[in-house]
């Protein structure tokens, strides 16, 4: 059994909690919309159909799971508005399957005789250098030896914040000073990572989208400059976003896949807004799947993303 499985009921827990203002406020709008309701009609997706939208799932995503539900209703005939619930969570849970996203136990990751190499993108402010610390706690915690490469060196800060990170966790951090090339950094992280024997090496990247051409020609060159020393890497690029921000968040999935392949995506503050449908939207029309979610401060609060557990938390009474 993973790490997780063995705390599956806590991480149950926590997942509900962190959840809750999404949660509260989709129940709570869906239940007057079914007062006085016996079966799903027109109306009450319609209804839905606003609910979904505000509760930023993303418009597109929204038409999906309501022509879904438009389907099944045509299709069983009579829908009884005590089973919408059940229906919106396994149209939702199918979606997110068709999306690429799929539910891990642990964090154990693939045996390539070199290091599994992570590189983190996002804009400042998202909790990018923060998801760094937890996962390197998490990789730490499952018996891995992991390396953490402080290749945002646009500003001073993150510097220094992943350095705090880094003894927090008591992992090894290769730095340089604010300024210096982030492709030598990575270049340095990546020969250290191999002469110590790392299993993981976490990648931080400046997270400006001022200038999309640069920030397209920094990260190519982190790449290459990377393969020099683990052929395969990046093996993984983790696109951090904020999940408060709402739409601002699928504006900044667009751009930085426009910059960069992104391979996973890490959405974090769900437990400090209403706006968690924003998982559900930015996973369907990014087609990238999500990995991790950040549900509140503690190093616990980064969950692996389940699907099923997720879409149970949002619509479970």
């Amino acid at each position: 059994m993973g790490l997780f499985g063995v705390f599956s009921k806590a991480k149950k827990e926590n997942l509900d909690k962190g959840l809750h203002k999404t949660k509260e406020s989709l129940l709570k709008r869906l239940g007057r919309v079914l007062i006085g309701k016996s079966t799903v009609d027109d109306e009450i997706l319609d209804e839905l159909e606003e609910i979904l939208i505000t509760s930023d799932v993303g418009v597109e995503t929204t038409l999906k799971i309501i022509d879904r539900l438009q389907k099944r209703v045509a299709e069983d005939k009579y829908v009884n508005t005590s089973e919408l619930n059940h229906i919106l969570k396994e149209e939702i849970s199918l979606l997110l399957a068709e999306n690429h996203s799929s539910d891990i136990d642990d964090f154990d990751l693939p045996q390539t005789g070199e290091p599994y190499v992570i590189m983190v993108v996002g804009v400042n402010g998202v909790g990018k250098t923060t998801t760094i610390g937890k996962l390197a706690a998490k990789f730490t915690q499952s018996g891995k030896k992991v390396v953490l490469g402080a290749a945002d060196t646009f500003r001073a800060a993150a510097i220094e914040q992943l350095n705090v990170w880094a003894e927090r966790v008591n992992v090894p951090i290769i730095k340089q000073q604010m300024g210096s090339d982030p492709a030598s950094v990575a270049f340095d992280t990546l020969a250290s990572a191999k002469r110590q024997g790392a299993d993981v090496v976490i990648i931080d990247t400046a997270g400006r989208l001022h200038n999309k051409v640069g920030l397209m020609n920094e990260l190519t060159k982190i790449k290459n400059v990377m393969k020099k020393i683990v052929s395969t890497a990046p093996n993984e690029v983790l696109l951090v976003l904020d999940g408060s921000t709402g739409q601002n968040a699928f504006e900044q999935a667009k751009e930085f896949t426009k910059a960069t392949e992104v391979t996973a995506l890490a959405i974090t503050k769900l437990d400090g807004t209403a706006k968690g449908g924003v998982v559900i939207g930015v996973s369907d029309q990014f087609s990238i799947p999500v990995k991790y979610i950040g549900i509140g401060e503690g190093i616990d609060d980064l969950q692996l993303f389940n699907k099923e557990q997720f879409v149970d938390s949002l619509f479970n009474n």
